[in-house]
């Protein structure tokens, strides 16, 4: 795998949880949540892409268990053009069936309860749909289903 961070998101409409891969692209690491507020959200969002220069973005991407795109799967695609306005960089739709699920669960494991949880769930579900492109890429040498904004 090419060296270099790659970084994830987790779109919520109140927050979005960010994960980044380390220098060497091996290890996801959740970051604090961005606030997806007008206002702030492009500034958070390149403060982001200047500190890490990711070689690329992997969005979660909202599906129903049946295959089928979800109402959400629209805001995901409008989140996915405001990031393209800000790197050119490969954007990449990941499925994110089950992250929020496996996020509860690692952080249950942990040892957090649901309501101390909260503020953590939306990174670690980043985390693992970083974990998911990463998969993606040692397999097939990039993430599937390519953002063509």
């Amino acid at each position: 795998m090419k060296p270099g961070r790659r970084i994830a998101f987790d779109f919520g409409d109140v927050r979005i949880g960010v994960a980044v891969t380390d220098l060497s692209g091996i290890l996801a690491t959740p970051l604090d949540f961005i606030s997806n507020s007008e206002e702030n959200l492009l500034k958070d969002l390149r403060g982001l892409y200047e500190e890490y220069n990711p070689l690329y973005t992997a969005i979660g991407f909202p599906i129903h268990l049946s295959g089928k795109t979800s109402e959400k799967s629209l805001s995901v695609a409008k989140f996915a053009e405001q990031v393209s306005e800000i790197t050119q960089a490969p954007i990449y739709f990941i499925d994110e069936r089950l992250t929020s699920v496996s996020a509860n669960r690692t952080l249950r494991e942990a040892g957090l309860n649901s309501k101390t949880a909260r503020n953590e769930v939306d990174s670690m579900a980043a985390t693992a749909i970083l974990e998911s492109a990463l998969n993606q890429e040692r397999i097939q040498g990039e993430p599937m289903n390519r953002f063509k904004g």
